[in-house]
């Protein structure tokens, strides 16, 4: 981050500030966790912050410190609104444009105020006036703990900021899998395990707190797993109908992309999730090697994301958008 960047920052948190902090739309343990870890902070500083959540965050991040505390958008329009209209700093975490957040989207984009982005996604739009974007890090929770040190404030990194921190960094990294994964990823968390960060706990709050009815979800997708293996390929597919029979809530799908990749020989897969509310298909893509998912997702499903890990959408039918996956997949060399 920018020198002078970080000066005019220490300048405007010198002084309490009404701050807003915003994570994208569906939000993951990254999003929660960065934002929930700089509410700490600057509620630590006599600031007054909100978490606004453009939609509800999953039941399994509903552990998070101060997660009580967080405004959703999609039920509390109102309110929410007023508060990003008075705030005088709006952060924007883990997302790097405007439409990342839904409906919340209009709201943003008339807003008088000075915006901060703390993000790890390619491709930042120009709205922030301060911005501290970089694809190198595998998560933006490892960001906010170098934000929060680029302050000359690290020492204010506790044991509740940094189980946000870890959570965020743990889920984002793949458990430490993913390639963004660095030894200065590793030192960061031996710094918050010898904070007090709960690291054996935090697994089990996040990974083994499954329902009956998500695991019966996941022994479904896993029966609908398809291989194309001459393309080092797999998806998985969900339905609506599959969904409610087996009383989908939010986060029950969350990770079983994964489970295609697990695959010998696989290098590329997808998941393809039916949102009948939407009218689309949700689509998340994961590789290993040289394959970029966020270009794929980019090019062919109006989405996008990481090099590894991607999102997309599609507005056709699951049959049609199926068989436009596999027609593309056919051109592809991995």
């Amino acid at each position: 981050m920018k020198i002078q960047d970080i000066q005019a920052i220490q300048s405007l948190l010198a002084t309490p500030k009404k701050v807003a902090i915003i994570p994208h739309r569906n939000p993951d343990g990254d999003a929660m966790g960065s934002t929930l870890a700089l509410y700490h902070f600057l509620s630590k500083n006599n600031h007054e912050a909100t978490v606004i959540s453009p939609n509800d965050f999953p039941d399994f991040l509903a552990w998070l410190p101060g997660s009580e505390m967080v405004r959703v958008f999609e039920t509390d329009k109102e309110n929410c609104t007023q508060i990003l209209k008075e705030a005088d700093l709006v952060f924007t975490l883990d997302f790097n444009a405007f439409h990342r957040v839904g409906e919340m989207e209009k709201v943003l984009e008339v807003l008088d105020t000075t915006y901060i982005m703390i993000d790890h996604h390619q491709k930042p739009d120009d709205y922030a006036a301060y911005t501290y974007s970089d694809t190198s890090f595998g998560s933006t929770c490892e960001m906010v703990y170098n934000f929060i040190s680029f302050l000359g404030q690290k020492e204010q990194i506790d044991t509740i900021i940094g189980t946000c921190i870890y959570t965020g960094i743990l889920t984002d990294s793949g458990s430490f899998k993913f390639p963004n994964t660095t030894g200065n990823t590793h030192r960061i968390v031996a710094e918050l395990i010898d904070l007090g960060v709960e690291n054996t706990k935090i697994p089990n709050l996040l990974f083994d707190n499954s329902s009956y009815s998500r695991l019966q979800l996941l022994g479904r997708a896993l029966q609908n797993l398809k291989v194309l293996p001459e393309h080092k390929t797999s998806y998985i597919t969900l339905s609506q109908d599959e969904l409610n029979s087996f009383n989908y809530v939010k986060g029950d799908t969350e990770g079983i992309v994964n489970y295609g990749l697990s695959i010998k020989g696989i290098q590329f897969t997808a998941i393809f999730i039916e949102n009948k509310d939407e009218k689309i298909i949700k689509i998340s893509f994961r590789s290993q090697g040289g394959f970029d998912v966020n270009e794929f997702a980019r090019e062919h499903f109006n989405g996008g994301g990481h090099r590894n890990a991607a999102g997309g959408k599609s507005e056709l039918s699951m049959e049609e958008t199926i068989a436009k996956f596999e027609k593309i997949v056919h051109t592809l060399t991995l």
